[in-house]
Protein backbone atom coordinates (compact mmCIF):
# COMPACT_ATOMS: atom_id res chain seq x y z
CA UNK A 1 0.00 0.00 0.00
CA UNK A 2 1.25 3.44 -0.94
CA UNK A 3 0.34 6.60 0.96
CA UNK A 4 1.50 10.04 -0.14
CA UNK A 5 1.53 12.83 2.41
CA UNK A 6 2.33 16.42 1.52
CA UNK A 7 4.03 18.01 4.50
CA UNK A 8 4.93 21.54 5.52
CA UNK A 9 1.76 23.15 4.14
CA UNK A 10 1.53 21.33 1.47
CA UNK A 11 10.58 22.65 -31.25
CA UNK A 12 12.97 23.65 -34.97
CA UNK A 13 14.18 26.89 -33.41
CA UNK A 14 12.38 29.81 -34.98
CA UNK A 15 13.22 33.46 -34.75
CA UNK A 16 11.88 35.25 -31.71
CA UNK A 17 8.15 35.68 -32.24
CA UNK A 18 6.91 39.09 -31.24
CA UNK A 19 3.46 38.55 -29.74
CA UNK A 20 0.60 40.84 -30.72
CA UNK A 21 -1.14 42.79 -27.93
CA UNK A 22 -4.53 41.41 -29.03
CA UNK A 23 -3.53 37.72 -29.10
CA UNK A 24 -6.63 35.97 -27.71
CA UNK A 25 -6.61 32.41 -26.48
CA UNK A 26 -8.47 29.79 -28.56
CA UNK A 27 -11.13 28.12 -26.42
CA UNK A 28 -12.96 24.95 -27.42
CA UNK A 29 -16.37 25.89 -28.84
CA UNK A 30 -17.77 22.39 -28.39
CA UNK A 31 -16.84 19.41 -26.25
CA UNK A 32 -13.85 17.59 -27.72
CA UNK A 33 -14.08 13.76 -27.88
CA UNK A 34 -11.84 11.95 -25.43
CA UNK A 35 -9.87 10.26 -28.22
CA UNK A 36 -8.84 13.74 -29.46
CA UNK A 37 -7.53 14.86 -26.07
CA UNK A 38 -4.01 14.43 -24.72
CA UNK A 39 -2.52 14.70 -21.25
CA UNK A 40 0.09 17.45 -21.11
CA UNK A 41 3.14 17.63 -18.84
CA UNK A 42 4.80 21.03 -18.44
CA UNK A 43 8.33 20.85 -17.10
CA UNK A 44 9.75 23.40 -14.71
CA UNK A 45 11.51 25.92 -16.94
CA UNK A 46 15.25 26.39 -17.19
CA UNK A 47 15.98 29.76 -15.50
CA UNK A 48 18.73 30.46 -18.01
CA UNK A 49 21.66 32.73 -17.23
CA UNK A 50 22.02 36.42 -16.54
CA UNK A 51 24.48 38.52 -18.50
CA UNK A 52 26.89 40.87 -16.77
CA UNK A 53 24.74 43.76 -17.97
CA UNK A 54 21.61 42.24 -16.44
CA UNK A 55 23.41 41.59 -13.16
CA UNK A 56 24.63 45.19 -13.14
CA UNK A 57 21.04 46.32 -13.69
CA UNK A 58 19.96 44.60 -10.46
CA UNK A 59 18.53 41.32 -11.76
CA UNK A 60 19.44 38.16 -9.88
CA UNK A 61 19.15 34.40 -10.19
CA UNK A 62 16.85 34.30 -7.15
CA UNK A 63 14.03 35.87 -9.13
CA UNK A 64 14.85 33.77 -12.21
CA UNK A 65 14.59 30.53 -10.23
CA UNK A 66 11.24 31.64 -8.85
CA UNK A 67 10.07 32.53 -12.36
CA UNK A 68 11.09 29.08 -13.60
CA UNK A 69 8.31 27.71 -11.37
CA UNK A 70 5.83 30.57 -11.72
CA UNK A 71 5.74 30.58 -15.54
CA UNK A 72 4.92 26.85 -16.03
CA UNK A 73 2.22 27.05 -13.34
CA UNK A 74 0.57 30.02 -15.04
CA UNK A 75 0.89 28.43 -18.48
CA UNK A 76 -0.85 25.33 -17.06
CA UNK A 77 -3.76 27.44 -15.80
CA UNK A 78 -4.03 29.21 -19.15
CA UNK A 79 -4.10 25.92 -21.07
CA UNK A 80 -6.50 24.25 -18.68
CA UNK A 81 -9.13 26.96 -19.13
CA UNK A 82 -9.28 26.39 -22.89
CA UNK A 83 -10.94 22.96 -22.68
CA UNK A 84 -8.55 21.75 -25.40
CA UNK A 85 -6.67 19.16 -23.33
CA UNK A 86 -7.18 16.30 -20.90
CA UNK A 87 -5.09 16.71 -17.71
CA UNK A 88 -2.47 19.47 -17.72
CA UNK A 89 0.18 19.04 -15.03
CA UNK A 90 3.43 20.72 -13.99
CA UNK A 91 6.18 18.08 -13.65
CA UNK A 92 9.67 18.41 -12.17
CA UNK A 93 11.39 16.95 -15.24
CA UNK A 94 10.81 14.90 -18.38
CA UNK A 95 8.84 11.94 -17.02
CA UNK A 96 8.49 8.73 -18.98
CA UNK A 97 4.81 8.28 -19.68
CA UNK A 98 4.00 11.85 -20.69
CA UNK A 99 1.76 12.02 -23.75
CA UNK A 100 2.62 15.62 -24.66
CA UNK A 101 5.57 17.40 -23.07
CA UNK A 102 6.24 21.16 -22.93
CA UNK A 103 9.55 22.58 -21.75
CA UNK A 104 11.07 26.03 -21.75
CA UNK A 105 13.95 28.35 -20.98
CA UNK A 106 13.80 31.95 -19.81
CA UNK A 107 15.78 34.07 -22.26
CA UNK A 108 14.94 37.50 -20.83
CA UNK A 109 12.73 38.78 -18.04
CA UNK A 110 13.09 42.23 -16.52
CA UNK A 111 9.56 43.27 -15.60
CA UNK A 112 8.90 44.99 -18.93
CA UNK A 113 10.02 42.32 -21.41
CA UNK A 114 9.50 38.55 -21.27
CA UNK A 115 11.19 36.24 -23.77
CA UNK A 116 10.90 32.46 -23.57
CA UNK A 117 12.15 29.54 -25.64
CA UNK A 118 9.48 26.84 -25.67
CA UNK A 119 9.82 23.26 -26.86
CA UNK A 120 6.90 20.88 -27.41
CA UNK A 121 7.00 17.18 -28.26
CA UNK A 122 5.06 13.96 -27.69
CA UNK A 123 5.76 10.44 -26.44
CA UNK A 124 6.71 9.16 -29.89
CA UNK A 125 9.68 11.54 -29.90
CA UNK A 126 8.03 13.74 -32.53
CA UNK A 127 9.00 17.38 -31.97
CA UNK A 128 6.07 19.72 -32.42
CA UNK A 129 8.09 22.91 -32.39
CA UNK A 130 10.88 24.84 -30.70
CA UNK A 131 10.27 28.58 -30.79
CA UNK A 132 11.17 31.81 -29.08
CA UNK A 133 8.32 34.00 -27.86
CA UNK A 134 8.89 37.64 -26.93
CA UNK A 135 6.50 40.24 -25.55
CA UNK A 136 7.22 43.83 -24.52
CA UNK A 137 4.67 45.63 -22.38
CA UNK A 138 3.09 48.50 -24.34
CA UNK A 139 3.79 52.00 -23.00
CA UNK A 140 0.14 52.33 -22.00
CA UNK A 141 0.40 49.21 -19.83
CA UNK A 142 3.62 50.43 -18.27
CA UNK A 143 2.02 53.75 -17.35
CA UNK A 144 -1.03 51.94 -15.95
CA UNK A 145 1.19 49.69 -13.86
CA UNK A 146 3.09 52.67 -12.51
CA UNK A 147 -0.17 54.46 -11.72
CA UNK A 148 -1.55 51.45 -9.85
CA UNK A 149 1.73 51.08 -8.03
CA UNK A 150 1.61 54.70 -6.86
CA UNK A 151 -2.01 54.28 -5.74
CA UNK A 152 -1.14 51.21 -3.69
CA UNK A 153 -3.64 48.94 -5.48
CA UNK A 154 -3.33 45.17 -5.18
CA UNK A 155 -1.15 43.89 -7.99
CA UNK A 156 -2.79 40.45 -7.90
CA UNK A 157 -6.16 41.97 -8.80
CA UNK A 158 -4.79 43.26 -12.10
CA UNK A 159 -4.81 41.07 -15.25
CA UNK A 160 -1.60 39.21 -16.05
CA UNK A 161 0.34 41.77 -18.14
CA UNK A 162 2.03 39.08 -20.25
CA UNK A 163 -1.20 37.19 -20.95
CA UNK A 164 -0.85 37.61 -24.76
CA UNK A 165 2.43 35.66 -24.65
CA UNK A 166 0.83 32.76 -22.73
CA UNK A 167 -2.11 32.86 -25.15
CA UNK A 168 0.24 32.58 -28.13
CA UNK A 169 2.03 29.55 -26.69
CA UNK A 170 -1.27 27.84 -25.83
CA UNK A 171 -2.68 28.58 -29.30
CA UNK A 172 0.38 27.15 -31.09
CA UNK A 173 0.06 23.96 -29.07
CA UNK A 174 -3.62 23.65 -29.98
CA UNK A 175 -2.92 24.24 -33.67
CA UNK A 176 -0.37 21.44 -33.74
CA UNK A 177 -2.62 19.02 -31.86
CA UNK A 178 -5.47 19.72 -34.27
CA UNK A 179 -3.23 18.67 -37.15
CA UNK A 180 -2.65 15.21 -35.68
CA UNK A 181 -4.59 12.35 -37.23
CA UNK A 182 -6.57 9.86 -35.15
CA UNK A 183 -3.85 7.26 -35.74
CA UNK A 184 -1.24 9.71 -34.44
CA UNK A 185 -3.24 10.30 -31.26
CA UNK A 186 -3.61 6.57 -30.61
CA UNK A 187 0.11 5.99 -31.20
CA UNK A 188 0.98 8.80 -28.77
CA UNK A 189 -1.17 7.31 -26.01
CA UNK A 190 0.06 3.75 -26.50
CA UNK A 191 3.70 4.82 -26.75
CA UNK A 192 3.35 6.81 -23.52
CA UNK A 193 2.04 3.70 -21.77
CA UNK A 194 4.84 1.52 -23.07
CA UNK A 195 7.58 4.06 -22.30
CA UNK A 196 6.38 4.13 -18.69
CA UNK A 197 6.27 0.32 -18.59
CA UNK A 198 9.72 -0.04 -20.14
CA UNK A 199 11.18 2.50 -17.70
CA UNK A 200 9.61 0.67 -14.75
CA UNK A 201 10.40 -2.87 -15.90
CA UNK A 202 12.84 -2.83 -18.83
CA UNK A 203 13.39 -6.58 -18.80
CA UNK A 204 9.69 -7.20 -19.36
CA UNK A 205 8.70 -4.39 -21.74
CA UNK A 206 11.73 -2.77 -23.38
CA UNK A 207 11.42 -5.20 -26.28
CA UNK A 208 8.05 -3.71 -27.20
CA UNK A 209 9.67 -0.38 -28.08
CA UNK A 210 12.27 0.55 -30.65
CA UNK A 211 14.21 3.74 -29.97
CA UNK A 212 15.49 5.13 -33.26
CA UNK A 213 18.74 7.06 -33.58
CA UNK A 214 16.79 10.19 -34.48
CA UNK A 215 15.07 10.10 -31.08
CA UNK A 216 11.76 8.69 -32.31
CA UNK A 217 10.01 5.73 -30.64
CA UNK A 218 8.29 2.98 -32.58
CA UNK A 219 5.95 0.37 -31.11
CA UNK A 220 6.95 -3.13 -32.17
CA UNK A 221 4.58 -4.98 -29.87
CA UNK A 222 1.87 -4.56 -27.25
CA UNK A 223 1.16 -6.78 -24.25
CA UNK A 224 -2.33 -8.17 -23.80
CA UNK A 225 -4.55 -5.90 -21.75
CA UNK A 226 -5.21 -8.74 -19.29
CA UNK A 227 -1.52 -9.55 -18.87
CA UNK A 228 -0.97 -9.53 -15.06
CA UNK A 229 2.42 -7.83 -15.37
CA UNK A 230 1.00 -5.11 -17.60
CA UNK A 231 -2.00 -4.59 -15.28
CA UNK A 232 0.45 -4.19 -12.40
CA UNK A 233 2.30 -1.51 -14.36
CA UNK A 234 -0.96 0.31 -15.11
CA UNK A 235 -1.85 0.28 -11.40
CA UNK A 236 1.54 1.77 -10.53
CA UNK A 237 1.15 4.34 -13.30
CA UNK A 238 -2.08 5.50 -11.66
CA UNK A 239 -0.16 6.06 -8.41
CA UNK A 240 2.57 7.90 -10.29
CA UNK A 241 -0.04 10.27 -11.73
CA UNK A 242 -1.35 10.91 -8.23
CA UNK A 243 2.07 11.94 -6.97
CA UNK A 244 2.54 14.18 -10.01
CA UNK A 245 -0.80 15.76 -9.12
CA UNK A 246 0.57 16.49 -5.63
CA UNK A 247 3.69 18.09 -7.12
CA UNK A 248 1.56 20.02 -9.61
CA UNK A 249 -0.62 21.27 -6.76
CA UNK A 250 2.54 22.47 -5.04
CA UNK A 251 3.42 24.42 -8.17
CA UNK A 252 -0.07 25.94 -8.15
CA UNK A 253 0.30 26.87 -4.48
CA UNK A 254 3.64 28.47 -5.23
CA UNK A 255 2.02 30.42 -8.06
CA UNK A 256 -0.75 31.68 -5.78
CA UNK A 257 1.70 32.64 -3.04
CA UNK A 258 4.02 34.34 -5.48
CA UNK A 259 1.43 36.17 -7.58
CA UNK A 260 1.04 39.25 -5.40
CA UNK A 261 4.71 39.83 -4.50
CA UNK A 262 5.79 38.99 -8.06
CA UNK A 263 3.32 41.46 -9.56
CA UNK A 264 4.48 44.08 -7.06
CA UNK A 265 8.09 43.32 -7.96
CA UNK A 266 7.38 43.87 -11.64
CA UNK A 267 5.60 47.15 -10.96
CA UNK A 268 8.31 48.34 -8.59
CA UNK A 269 10.95 47.35 -11.12
CA UNK A 270 9.19 49.33 -13.84
CA UNK A 271 9.08 52.34 -11.53
CA UNK A 272 12.71 51.91 -10.52
CA UNK A 273 13.78 51.47 -14.15
CA UNK A 274 11.85 54.60 -15.18
CA UNK A 275 13.40 56.61 -12.34
CA UNK A 276 16.81 55.21 -13.23
CA UNK A 277 16.49 56.35 -16.84
CA UNK A 278 15.46 59.86 -15.76
CA UNK A 279 18.34 60.11 -13.30
CA UNK A 280 20.92 58.79 -15.74
CA UNK A 281 19.73 61.17 -18.45
CA UNK A 282 19.84 64.11 -16.05
CA UNK A 283 23.25 63.09 -14.73
CA UNK A 284 24.69 62.76 -18.23
CA UNK A 285 23.38 66.19 -19.19
CA UNK A 286 24.92 67.72 -16.07
CA UNK A 287 28.25 66.07 -16.80
CA UNK A 288 28.16 67.23 -20.41
CA UNK A 289 27.31 70.79 -19.40
CA UNK A 290 30.13 70.68 -16.87
CA UNK A 291 32.63 69.53 -19.48
CA UNK A 292 31.49 72.25 -21.89
CA UNK A 293 31.75 74.89 -19.16
CA UNK A 294 35.23 73.73 -18.14
CA UNK A 295 36.40 73.70 -21.75
CA UNK A 296 34.91 77.16 -22.24
CA UNK A 297 36.61 78.47 -19.11
CA UNK A 298 39.99 77.18 -20.30
CA UNK A 299 39.44 78.76 -23.71
CA UNK A 300 38.50 82.09 -22.14
CA UNK A 301 41.63 82.10 -20.01
CA UNK A 302 43.88 81.18 -22.92
CA UNK A 303 42.40 83.59 -25.43
CA UNK A 304 41.10 86.39 -23.27
CA UNK A 305 44.22 87.40 -21.44
CA UNK A 306 44.32 88.84 -17.93
CA UNK A 307 40.96 90.64 -18.19
CA UNK A 308 39.20 87.36 -18.77
CA UNK A 309 40.96 85.51 -15.98
CA UNK A 310 38.30 86.26 -13.36
CA UNK A 311 35.42 85.39 -15.66
CA UNK A 312 37.17 82.19 -16.64
CA UNK A 313 37.48 81.14 -13.02
CA UNK A 314 33.76 81.68 -12.51
CA UNK A 315 32.89 79.57 -15.54
CA UNK A 316 35.38 76.92 -14.47
CA UNK A 317 33.89 76.75 -10.98
CA UNK A 318 30.42 76.41 -12.49
CA UNK A 319 31.57 73.60 -14.72
CA UNK A 320 33.18 71.71 -11.85
CA UNK A 321 29.99 72.09 -9.81
CA UNK A 322 27.85 70.84 -12.70
CA UNK A 323 30.02 67.74 -13.07
CA UNK A 324 29.95 67.12 -9.33
CA UNK A 325 26.15 67.25 -9.22
CA UNK A 326 26.10 64.93 -12.23
CA UNK A 327 28.13 62.33 -10.36
CA UNK A 328 25.97 62.84 -7.26
CA UNK A 329 22.86 62.07 -9.32
CA UNK A 330 24.58 59.00 -10.77
CA UNK A 331 25.15 57.79 -7.20
CA UNK A 332 21.39 58.01 -6.66
CA UNK A 333 21.04 55.58 -9.55
CA UNK A 334 23.08 53.07 -7.58
CA UNK A 335 20.54 53.37 -4.75
CA UNK A 336 17.77 52.42 -7.20
CA UNK A 337 19.81 49.47 -8.46
CA UNK A 338 20.28 48.32 -4.87
CA UNK A 339 16.50 48.59 -4.30
CA UNK A 340 15.89 46.39 -7.34
CA UNK A 341 18.44 43.85 -6.13
CA UNK A 342 16.76 43.75 -2.72
CA UNK A 343 13.41 43.07 -4.37
CA UNK A 344 14.96 40.27 -6.43
CA UNK A 345 16.43 38.58 -3.37
CA UNK A 346 13.06 38.46 -1.59
CA UNK A 347 12.02 35.36 -3.55
CA UNK A 348 12.95 31.76 -2.77
CA UNK A 349 11.63 28.66 -4.54
CA UNK A 350 11.70 26.02 -1.81
CA UNK A 351 10.23 22.57 -2.45
CA UNK A 352 7.91 21.14 0.18
CA UNK A 353 8.99 17.72 1.45
CA UNK A 354 6.89 14.64 0.74
CA UNK A 355 6.48 11.57 2.90
CA UNK A 356 5.51 8.30 1.19
CA UNK A 357 4.57 5.05 2.85
CA UNK A 358 5.23 1.81 0.96
CA UNK A 359 3.87 -1.33 2.62
CA UNK A 360 4.27 0.08 6.10
CA UNK A 361 7.68 1.60 5.43
CA UNK A 362 7.90 5.37 5.52
CA UNK A 363 10.16 7.22 3.10
CA UNK A 364 10.76 10.97 3.07
CA UNK A 365 11.36 12.59 -0.29
CA UNK A 366 13.53 15.65 0.18
CA UNK A 367 15.39 18.15 -1.95
CA UNK A 368 14.14 19.86 -5.07
CA UNK A 369 11.02 18.68 -6.86
CA UNK A 370 13.26 17.07 -9.47
CA UNK A 371 15.16 15.10 -6.82
CA UNK A 372 11.95 14.10 -5.04
CA UNK A 373 10.46 12.75 -8.24
CA UNK A 374 13.62 10.77 -9.05
CA UNK A 375 13.48 9.21 -5.57
CA UNK A 376 9.82 8.37 -6.11
CA UNK A 377 10.42 6.65 -9.44
CA UNK A 378 13.11 4.52 -7.83
CA UNK A 379 10.61 3.49 -5.16
CA UNK A 380 8.15 2.52 -7.89
CA UNK A 381 10.76 0.30 -9.56
CA UNK A 382 11.52 -1.37 -6.25
CA UNK A 383 7.80 -1.84 -5.62
CA UNK A 384 7.28 -3.50 -8.98
CA UNK A 385 10.30 -5.77 -8.76
CA UNK A 386 9.47 -6.94 -5.25
CA UNK A 387 5.88 -7.82 -6.26
CA UNK A 388 4.26 -6.19 -3.25
CA UNK A 389 0.67 -6.94 -4.23
CA UNK A 390 -0.18 -3.46 -5.51
CA UNK A 391 -2.50 -4.95 -8.11
CA UNK A 392 -4.76 -6.46 -5.49
CA UNK A 393 -4.80 -3.23 -3.51
CA UNK A 394 -5.68 -1.29 -6.63
CA UNK A 395 -8.52 -3.67 -7.54
CA UNK A 396 -10.04 -3.33 -4.09
CA UNK A 397 -9.70 0.15 -2.68
CA UNK A 398 -7.55 3.11 -3.56
CA UNK A 399 -3.99 2.24 -2.59
CA UNK A 400 -2.79 5.83 -2.72
CA UNK A 401 -4.06 8.75 -0.71
CA UNK A 402 -2.87 12.31 -0.36
CA UNK A 403 -3.14 14.46 2.67
CA UNK A 404 -1.98 18.02 3.33
CA UNK A 405 -0.59 18.75 6.71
Amino acid sequence: MLVLVCTNGCATIGLSRGVADDEAIVNAKTEIPDDRLLNVSIELFDPGRLSDKELAAGLSMDIRKAESRFIPAYLRLSMEKTGQWAAVRVVPSDSEGSEALVGGRIIRSDGGILELRVTASDSTGRRWFKRNYSYRLPDAQVQLALARNSEGQSAADAPEPFQPLYNKIANDLVRYRRGLKDGDMLAIRRTAEMRFAADLAPDAFAGDLKHERNGRYELVGLPAREDPMYRRVQAIRTRDAMLIDVLSDQADNFYREMREPYAQWRKARLAEAAALRVIETKANKRKLLGLVAIAGAIAVQILGGRDAHGAGNVVLAGGVYAMKTGFDIAQQAEIHRAAIAELDQSFAAESRPLVVEVEGRTHELTGSAEVQYAQWRELLRETYSSETGLLEAHDGESAVGTEAR
